[in-house]
Parts: C-alpha cells; structure tokens; sequence
C-alpha cells in the first residue's frame, strides 16, 4: 500500500470525525430550549432553567472552538512535517530506539497538553466558575497538571519501554506479551486506583460513625453485600458538583462519597445512590466491564501487530524513517473509526446495566429516594433535560434522566 493512500485515508478520518462530532453536538444544541418534560418540572425552576441554557450553550459554543483548533492543529502538524520534526529531534539525541520513541512521545503528549493548559484554565476559571461550580485555586490547579505529567512521564515510560522491547525480542507477537502487560496493569488499577493514586489528588477519610453510616449497613447487610471501606473524599475541593462510585473487587471493594453528595442529598437519597452502585456489582457490571476492555485491548493490539511493520503507516504521517512509535501515531488515527464502534457497543451496555441498577435500587431499597436525588443531582450540575436521541446514542454512558425517571416509575 502506498503511503500516500494511507495518509489520506488518515486527513479523511480526522475530517470526518470532526464533521461527524460537529453535527452531534449541534443537533444537541438544538434541543437546549425544549421544553421541559411533564416528569422532570420540578427539577427547575424558570430562573435555574434560564441558567441551565445558558451554562450548556456557554460549553457547546466553547467546545465548538477547542474543537475546530485541535483539527486545525493536528492537521497543520500532519502537513508542514511536525512528527518528522520531533522525530529528528529524538534521533539526534541517541541511537537507542526505546529511548527515541520515549523523547518522541513525551514531546508530544506533554507539548500538546502545554497548548490544552490555556483551555483548561479558561474552562475552570471562567465558565464553572461564572456558573457557581469551580473550587479550585490556582495552586491546586498547577500542582494537579504537574501531578498528572509526573504520572504519565513515570508509568508511561516503564510500560511503552516495555512494549518495545516486546517487539524487538518477540517480533509481531508482540501483541501477547503486551496484552498480557496491560491486561495486569489494568486488574492492578482496578484494585488500587483508590488506594495509591486517588490519594494523590484528593483527601480520603472512613464515612463517620453516625445514621448514615448506620443505615448504610444496615442496607448492605439486608441484601448480603459485604462493605466495609466506605470513604468519604473532597470533592468540595475541586468543584460545587457531586458523585459517587463504587471500586475494585473482592477485600479491596469500596464504596466512595463525595463530600458534596453527602451535603446535596437527603441521607435516604445517600443510601440509594448507594443501592444502585451496588446494583452494579450485584449485576456482575464491574466484572463484564474490566472483561470487555481487557477484551477490546487485544483485538486492538492484535490489530496493531499486522500493521506495525508496514513502513507506510509510519511514512504517512510524513516522517523519514519508518519507526515502531511513529507506526504508533499512524495505526492510532486510523483505528479511531474501529474505536468509535466499540465505543458506541460499550455505552449501549452501560445505558443498559443504569436501567438494571436502577432496578435493583428500587426492588431492593425504593424508587421514590433514587428519583429524588437523581432530580437534585441534575438540577445542581445544570444538566440538560432535553439532549438530542443521536447525541444520547453516540456519547451518553448513563441514560437521559427523563428515562430513568420513566423506568423507576414504571
């Protein structure tokens, strides 16, 4: 295959999924001043509805430039030879191929979230912050990104070093070895995302002896789930808006509080937002979910491995030299429609397993607390009542509220 068809196989597949995500998000815009569902009037007011219209336009309008400015980026890079420019820059500082690939990432994954900092200053500081969201200060602001560069410099490097040196001992099987590496890292972070890294961000703290707690047990008990690491983390820190989730399996199994949500809802509320996490444990959602991604790795990385040593997916990206991490850059782009599709697979699922947590809440615990507290959790992060079906189909993980309400009504 000659280079040249593959690089505009790839300019086709970043155009196509801009116009693509570009007309989603404006049909959704279109739907911002429906009115109201019968169900949901008591979510807002007139006032809070004005202000939610205002905030989701504010985001869409936003988005609409970050958008148009990282096609326009990615593809000015593409056509005045910027990977070629980082790869040689990688290779005039050794001879080494894991380290050249580590220089040529770590340019561009660090440079382009440097260029993101100002649109992710102007989205914390200026619009959750008109809106009455954002918490963070400055400081913690700074510290988060350089955080997040010291993690991904740090775990980033160790497992793509390791990838490569898959390839160059074990060919185009590779792919095993390197399944096998992620599918490990993967159950690992499962297990202790909340333990070793959560605690890098955020303060975390055993839920207070006290009712909640009590009743809290009280359900765990009443349907034979075994809980005993209930966390509290603040959340305040950061932002006015609230969660909850449930993570890791087995003695690591827990259950995390956003102190918001511990100040937003009622402690009935509390406890079936609770019913319905564990619903998604009872329903065996946690495991279908770690199984299907460690599933999706393979395919990729199958995929990947009959790609990697055709020199065109390198060339095309306009680079001089063929290269297992520029063949990276190219089989990434264009992968992206095959990742689109599991995506869309994957958020069908999980509308899917909301329904039956919900389900479970409600023959378990009871609907009327679920409900209530869905509608405050929407009213109090501005949430759009009224998103359009084909956005609802390509992005949502959780179904529309209207249909949940519907459903726990049922």
């Amino acid at each position: 295959m000659d280079n040249t068809i593959v690089f505009y196989c790839i300019l086709f597949i970043l155009i196509a999924e801009f116009i693509l995500a570009t007309v989603m998000n404006y049909l959704n815009a279109q739907r911002f001043k429906d009115p109201i569902p019968e169900d949901l009037k008591d979510v807002y007011n007139a006032e809070e509805y004005e202000k939610s219209q205002a905030y989701k336009l504010t985001n869409y309008k936003f988005g609409v430039f970050t958008s148009v400015f990282s096609l326009v980026l990615i593809l000015s890079f593409l056509l005045l030879g910027g990977f070629n420019y980082v790869d040689n820059i990688a290779q005039n500082q050794t001879d080494s191929i894991i380290l050249q690939a580590l220089i040529f990432f770590g340019i561009i994954m660090i440079g382009s979230d440097f260029i993101n900092i100002p649109f992710s200053y102007y989205q914390t500081f200026v619009i959750e912050e008109k809106f009455g969201f954002n918490k963070t200060t400055k400081t913690t602001f700074l510290t988060d990104k350089l955080k997040q560069w010291a993690m991904t410099i740090i775990v980033g490097s160790i497992i793509l070093s390791l990838v490569i040196w898959f390839f160059q001992w074990a060919g185009t099987s590779f792919w095993l070895y390197t399944w096998a590496l992620i599918a490990i890292f993967t159950l690992f972070m499962n297990l202790f995302y909340s333990k070793l890294i959560v605690p890098l961000f955020n303060k975390q703290k055993p839920l207070e002896a006290g009712t909640l707690k009590e009743k809290i047990e009280a359900y765990a008990a009443q349907v034979g789930f075994d809980l005993q690491n209930i966390f509290v983390i603040n959340g305040s820190k950061r932002s006015t808006k609230a969660n909850a989730y449930f993570s890791g399996f087995g003695k690591e199994k827990r259950v995390t509080l956003y102190d918001t949500l511990i100040n937003d809802l009622e402690e009935e509320e509390i406890v079936a937002v609770l019913a319905h996490e564990i619903g998604h444990y009872k329903r065996k959602h946690t495991i279908f979910n770690l199984t299907s991604s460690i599933v999706l790795t393979g395919l990729m990385l199958l995929i990947l491995s009959l790609f990697i040593n055709n020199p065109e997916v390198s060339l095309a990206i306009g680079v001089d030299r063929p290269s297992f991490h520029a063949a990276l850059i190219g089989f990434g782009i264009l992968y992206s429609p095959i990742s689109e599709i599991t995506g869309l697979l994957m958020n069908y699922f999980s509308r899917k397993f909301e329904y039956q947590a919900d389900d479970y809440a409600k023959n378990t615990y009871a609907a009327l607390p679920l409900v209530t507290s869905l509608k405050k959790l929407s009213k109090n992060s501005l949430s759009n009542l009224t998103p359009h079906p084909a956005y609802v189909f390509m992005h949502y993980s959780h179904p529309p509220l209207i249909d949940r309400i519907r459903n726990l009504k049922a």
